[in-house]
């Protein structure tokens, strides 16, 4: 979250189509709409924002205009009010997949305070079963219009898989994730980046009947981007 008070600011095995492995597939369909029936979500999302899904996909790029100017509009919120008007409910416009990486604070760079967007980290920004369910359940249940599939350059976790090496602990279970967007990258670690963000996103449309069922209504958009470190700026991935 943007920890500013009232004031200014200056701050700034594949599967045909997204290379992904059908056991993957079936196993996310099943465990995604197995959580969502549990939890009675299965229903038409509630419109809680007035926003199209293209309107809501420029939002957030509107807002990503305003951190690379230094121009924040959300450092000008009242966080007592916000805090006092969420404490009860929400309803993000946007709903953001992105990697746990610490140069990647998403309402920072969106431009957004609290309440605006439903955040889901991973490191390298995959699709499990947890992080659908989760991103289900902002679309479902709190009416985000859009997911937006972010992946940022100089990924450790990109870079790690494509090394291939040991690594402690279970680091290693991303590697099988994120290895098919590797596979298609020809050893550039920006592009490797970029695919995955395309095959996450694909993945989030086929593997939850929650997901795509909204986006074929028109109530939903999903989206890949690209965040640059260095400069700041977000790119939407075709």
């Amino acid at each position: 979250m943007i920890g500013h008070t009232s004031g200014g600011c200056d701050a700034a095995c594949s599967c045909q189509g997204y290379g992904v492995s059908v056991r993957r597939r079936s196993v996310l369909r099943a465990a995604a709409g197995g959580l969502v029936a549990a939890a009675g979500l299965a229903g038409a999302a509630r419109a809680q924002s007035t926003l199209s899904p293209d309107k809501a996909l420029k939002a957030l790029m509107e807002g990503n205009e305003r951190f690379i100017k230094r121009k924040l509009a959300s450092c000008q919120a009242d966080l007592s009010d916000l805090r006092r008007e969420t404490a009860d409910e929400q309803e993000p416009f946007a709903a953001v997949l992105s990697c746990s990486d610490s140069r990647v604070p998403v309402e920072l760079i969106f431009d957004q305070s609290i309440g605006g967007i439903f955040v889901a980290r991973v490191a390298g920004n995959v699709a499990t079963a947890e992080i659908i369910a989760s991103l289900e359940y902002g679309a479902a249940e709190l009416g985000t219009k859009t997911i937006l599939v972010l992946a940022h350059s100089g990924c450790g976790a990109v870079k790690a898989t494509m090394a291939g090496k040991p690594v402690p602990g279970q680091i290693s279970t991303l590697y099988r994730l994120i290895r098919p967007a590797v596979e298609r990258a020809n050893g550039d670690l920006a592009t490797a980046a970029q695919e995955n963000a395309r095959i996450q996103a694909g993945l989030l449309r086929d593997a939850s009947p929650v997901i795509g069922g909204l986006v074929k209504q028109g109530k939903l958009s999903v989206a890949a981007g690209y965040y640059e470190l260095a400069s700041g700026r977000v790119s939407l991935l075709s």
